[in-house]
């Protein structure tokens, strides 16, 4: 039987699951409710998609044989593929594909449930980038999985402990962990509706 959340977090894995379930809706369908309860068809994402440029110069997911795009100075990721990125933010920030907005988010939640209730090892360095829109949904799946299974773990004591979640690119060992959870709900929300906007746009091109 899974452990009972704290009440403190009910609220926030309720926010997570309906955001996570309503992205993972947008992405693969068949249908995903329009918001006020109707069902809208929707087909699943394809690679052509996954990969669309809608302005010139997009930073994406890329075959570790191009080079980053402009901006950029190097792929992030383990594998075949990376994701451009650069060691400095940009002075101009750049637009990003769905593919780069998808792995971003996808390593965000798979680096932070390692940094809370795993190895407190993995980097970006890790983190395998996917070549195609399946395999980047199902990485999706497994990370957003593996944080729920983080905040399962957590007891009253760690909502409020400082640094609970180790993960080293955002301010999570300075800050109590019920504000990492907020935080990470927040980019799922904000990156799930740049998603769906893609996706609408795509449609629509």
């Amino acid at each position: 039987m899974p452990p009972t959340p704290p009440a403190r977090l009910v609220p926030l894995i309720a926010q997570f699951d309906f955001a996570r379930k309503r992205l993972t809706g947008r992405m693969v369908g068949p249908v995903v409710d329009s918001g006020n309860g109707t069902d809208v068809a929707v087909a699943a994402m394809t690679d052509d998609e996954y990969f669309w440029q809608p302005v010139p110069d997009c930073w994406t997911v890329r075959p570790r044989t191009e080079r980053p795009a402009a901006g950029a100075d190097f792929l992030a990721g383990a594998g075949e593929w990376g994701r451009d990125a650069s060691r400095q933010v940009p002075p101009r920030p750049p637009f990003t594909t769905l593919a780069w907005r998808l792995s971003h988010l996808t390593e965000l939640l798979a680096l932070r449930a390692d940094h809370t209730a795993g190895t407190h090892r993995l980097t970006r360095d890790d983190h395998r980038t996917a070549g195609d829109a399946a395999t980047a949904i199902a990485a999706f799946d497994a990370a957003a999985s593996a944080w729920r299974a983080a905040l399962l773990d957590a007891g009253e004591e760690a909502l409020d402990t400082v640094g609970y979640s180790t993960y080293p690119h955002g301010s999570d060992p300075e800050d109590p962990f019920l504000d990492t959870v907020w935080w990470v709900n927040q980019e799922l929300l904000h990156h799930g509706a740049e998603i769906a906007l893609l996706r609408d746009l795509y449609a629509r091109r």
